[in-house]
C-alpha cells in the first residue's frame, strides 16, 4: 500500500485515521473521567444555618451631607463644562449602584493609587 512516494489519497487516509484514533482516545478519557467522578465523589454535607433577619433601621437623610455633595457635583460639572455654576442648575440626583465586576473594581483602585 506505501510504497517510496504516498499519494494523496494515502495521505487524507492516514490524516484521518490518526485524528480518528486521537478523538476516540479523547473520548474514552472523558467518559473514564466520568465514571470516575460517579464512583469517588461525595458531595459534601453542608451544616444547617438558621439565618436571622435583624431589622433594618432606616437612618434619617441628612440634610448637610446633600447640600454639600450637590454643591460638589456642581462645581464639578462646572469646572468640566469650563463655565461658572450659576449656568447650572441640579434638579436631580440619582444614585447609581456599580454594576463592574470586583477584578474591574480593583483594577481601577489600582491605577489610582499608582505612583508614576
Amino acid at each position: 500500500m506505501f510504497g517510496q512516494t504516498i499519494s494523496f489519497g494515502e495521505g487524507l487516509l492516514v490524516t484521518a485515521l490518526g485524528m480518528g484514533v486521537v478523538f476516540a482516545t479523547l473520548i474514552a478519557l472523558s467518559y473514564m473521567l466520568d465514571l470516575l467522578r460517579i464512583l469517588f465523589y461525595k458531595e459534601p454535607k453542608a451544616p444547617i444555618q438558621i439565618v436571622e433577619k435583624a431589622p433594618v433601621l432606616e437612618e434619617p437623610a441628612k440634610k448637610e451631607n446633600e447640600e454639600e455633595l450637590i454643591a460638589v457635583i456642581t462645581a464639578a460639572v462646572a469646572a468640566n463644562l469650563q463655565t461658572s455654576t450659576h449656568n447650572i442648575v441640579v434638579r436631580n440626583i440619582v444614585r447609581i449602584g456599580d454594576q463592574s465586576p470586583t477584578w474591574n473594581r480593583l483594577g481601577r483602585m489600582e491605577q489610582m493609587n499608582s505612583r508614576f
